[in-house]
């Protein structure tokens, strides 16, 4: 197993549900501790010159009650931002309509040690959780909270590096073992056995789909 892969047990994992508005959200929980200062992960995940680098490309009016833009992916409102341990913006997917939050918090534990949160809450469409459940999201985090730990660690990886990689079977190995991951979480979280094995596979399937013969 590469270090990249074991990096998948670095990460505690929770799966819940909240009252939003009236409707039934999902809430996503990764938890993991860096060993960088708070000041350096902030600016990590907050600095949009930095965030090219280990993320995406962003753009927009970054500042609490502005509006930002991820390169291919989402958009949303800044809607707090308390340097340096809280950050929440929506996370709107293309035009897809729902409620969809993603909120980072900081805790530091010394000068270099550094512990993340991040959750991602959102109001899903049931027949979808029930196909995907947490992993649909989930692996994508993963990737992301890996991506972060590369670069405080000075590893930062040039995009067209990184699109390379996803093809690799490292990054096979890491989106399958996230997934199955993923499903302990959703277990634990009291759902059962057969739905927590179909998420899986499914979900497994989407990101690491079988290669062709």
């Amino acid at each position: 197993m590469s270090d990249i892969v074991r990096q998948i047990n670095d990460v505690h994992r929770e799966v819940g549900r909240r009252e939003v508005g009236g409707e039934e959200a999902r809430t996503v929980l990764l938890s993991r501790t860096y060993p960088a200062g708070a000041e350096d992960v902030w600016d990590a995940c907050t600095n949009p010159e930095r965030l090219g680098r280990w993320f995406l490309p962003v753009s927009g009016d970054l500042r609490q009650g502005g509006h930002y833009r991820t390169e291919g992916n989402a958009s949303g409102e800044i809607l707090r931002c308390e340097p340096p341990e809280m950050l929440r913006v929506s996370w709107v997917m293309g035009q897809a309509p729902g409620f969809s939050e993603v909120e980072v918090r900081l805790t530091p534990e010394g000068p270099q040690r550094t512990h993340l949160e991040l959750e991602h809450v959102a109001v899903v469409e049931p027949k979808f959780w029930d196909q995907y459940g947490p992993g649909a999201v989930g692996v994508g985090w993963d990737l992301t909270v890996l991506g972060l730990g590369m670069h405080l660690e000075g590893n930062s990886v040039d995009p067209s590096e990184a699109v390379a990689w996803m093809a690799s079977d490292e990054a096979r190995a890491f989106m399958t073992g996230s997934s199955e991951a993923w499903g302990e979480a959703h277990a634990a979280s009291g759902e059962n056995e057969a739905a927590v094995a179909s998420a899986v596979r499914a979900t497994t399937g989407f990101y690491a789909p079988p290669k062709p013969q």
